[in-house]
């Protein structure tokens, strides 16, 4: 299995740290599907001071089944700690989805009235 994940780094050089961490959250979300989602995470700087540096990582997931995809962006002053709160926003939806579709409900409530 395979498991594919592109990095883009905007105004930043590339980090081997970050695609360490990256390559370690990735393996989270693989068990919310039995097909490995292709994605790609965006990395970039906000500012242009080294003084007070500001990150943002998006994490974009593509489903080859179809299934809605998923992206969520998380920004901080560190980071290591963007690229963390991104993987887990998206771990925290995807756990969202399955627990609908475990449940029978797939849909949101709001939409239920109109399967």
């Amino acid at each position: 299995m395979g498991l594919g994940m592109q990095i883009v780094y905007v105004v930043l050089p590339a980090s081997a740290a970050v695609e360490a961490q990256a390559g370690l959250q990735l393996l989270r979300l693989i068990r919310f599907s039995a097909m490995p989602p292709e994605c790609r995470l965006v990395v970039e700087s906000l500012s242009s001071s080294q003084q007070s540096p500001t990150y943002r990582a998006r994490l974009e997931l593509m489903s080859s089944e179809r299934a809605p995809g998923c992206t969520h962006q998380c920004e901080s002053d560190d980071l290591s700690a963007a690229v963390r709160a991104v993987f887990e926003a998206v771990e925290r939806e995807l756990a969202s989805r399955a627990g609908r579709a475990a449940s029978g409900d797939a849909w949101p409530r709001a939409a239920a009235g109109k399967r």
